[in-house]
């Protein structure tokens, strides 16, 4: 499934577009992360598969114990696959023979050692085979991680990729044009809007910033709460011109009337990305302001990898909720992120200029409290609208 990348990657680093390697990469790898779950539960039952299609039933269960072990290293070879594609098409190869040679002297010695000294057999090889692969992966990350070489390809990987995902997973549902080309709609409507709460939170990341170094902290609160309240204000208009047009917005985009209708069903789900992407807009920014950008990277990417996609996969595929399950993910990781930015802004000591937890526990309890019924309320809501 990782061969295609041989061809896109090669050819945008013949057109010296650099930048989607890491684009397609991180694409790749999401994706096999995305695809492993359903071979786990086809490996968890192995040995049911193998005695219905006529095998020993005691080769059957060995089978199954081994095709367990191998599953840390299934998820591995999900990111080392595209790894060593991203670095082959760049001519990167001697890193990867170091890199394999290595793995390779050490996974004699892991298979020696469970299967023969510990006694553990079998299963020891297949131990063996994914601690290898990890080894493997950790290796060539570190590389590229930190080698010059890499440094116009490797990328930045970013909550948006998240959305772009979605629309390629919307591919793979029954009606692929139709999924497609809604979502497509409803992401160009939201990146549209985006916008103005993104400058909102340039906005407020300079002047919490400057105020911050020129020792104003109660100016700095000012900031965020003006910013909060235009960026609700602008979100609530957007909102309200959205839904009571809903079932016109599709003909901005096309004259197909099951588009049309079908856009209409997903404006209700929009408004509500677009009232929590508002918010983390304006969140996002006071991170950058007070320096925290890598507590705001790790919150939004956690939001929408670890919650919003699977979320999503499961309520598309599974649910066979389809587009709407693609989207409610969606929201669902923009909820998150937005909760857990305003925890983080409710507890931050603005005269510290650090999260303090214990100074700040009835900002946290109220705002926690805030969250929970704000997450109730909008379960409620996607249960009534789906």
């Amino acid at each position: 499934m990782v061969g295609g990348l041989e061809t896109l990657c090669g050819q945008a680093y013949g057109a010296k577009e650099y930048k989607k390697l890491g684009t397609y990469t991180y694409s790749a790898i999401i994706t096999l992360l995305i695809l492993c779950p359903p071979i786990c539960l086809l490996w968890f039952f192995m040995d049911r598969f193998l005695v219905f299609a006529g095998q020993d039933e005691a080769i059957a269960h060995q089978a199954r114990d081994f095709s367990m072990w191998l599953i840390p290293g299934l998820f591995g070879a999900a990111i080392l696959k595209p790894t060593t594609r991203f670095l082959q098409t760049q001519s990167v190869i001697f890193p990867m023979l170091l890199s394999s040679s290595l793995v390779l002297c050490f996974h004699v010695v892991a298979c020696w050692t469970l299967v023969y000294k510990l006694g553990i057999g079998y299963v020891g090889a297949a131990m063996a085979i994914s601690f290898s692969t990890w080894l493997n992966v950790l290796l060539l990350a570190c590389y590229v991680r930190l080698s010059p070489v890499c440094e116009r390809t490797r990328g930045d990987l970013t909550e948006w990729w998240s959305m772009e995902l979605l629309i390629l997973l919307s591919g793979l549902l029954s009606n692929p044009k139709l999924e497609t080309s809604v979502l497509s709609i409803c992401l160009s409507i939201s990146t549209l809007h985006f916008t103005v709460p993104y400058g909102l939170g340039a906005a407020v990341s300079t002047r919490v910033s400057n105020e911050l170094g020129g020792g104003r902290p109660q100016l700095a609160r000012t900031a965020v709460v003006v910013a909060t309240f235009l960026a609700f204000t602008e979100s609530v208009i957007v909102i309200a011109v959205l839904f009571f047009c809903r079932r016109f917005v599709g003909y901005a985009f096309s004259r197909d009337a099951h588009i049309v209708h079908y856009v209409a069903t997903m404006i209700p789900l929009l408004c509500l990305s677009i009232l929590t992407d508002s918010f983390q807009a304006i969140l996002s920014g006071v991170a950058r302001g007070c320096g925290w950008q890598h507590v705001g990277a790790y919150i939004n990417l956690g939001s929408f990898y670890l919650v919003g996609l699977p979320l999503g996969c499961v309520l598309g595929f599974v649910a066979h909720l389809k587009g709407k399950g693609l989207w409610v993910g969606i929201v669902a990781g923009s909820l998150v992120q937005a909760a857990s930015l305003s925890i983080f802004t409710a507890c931050l000591d603005w005269e510290k200029q650090v999260s303090s937890w214990e100074s700040n526990m009835s900002n946290f309890t109220l705002v926690l409290l805030a969250f929970i019924f704000m997450v109730q309320f909008e379960v409620l809501s996607l249960i009534v609208m789906l």
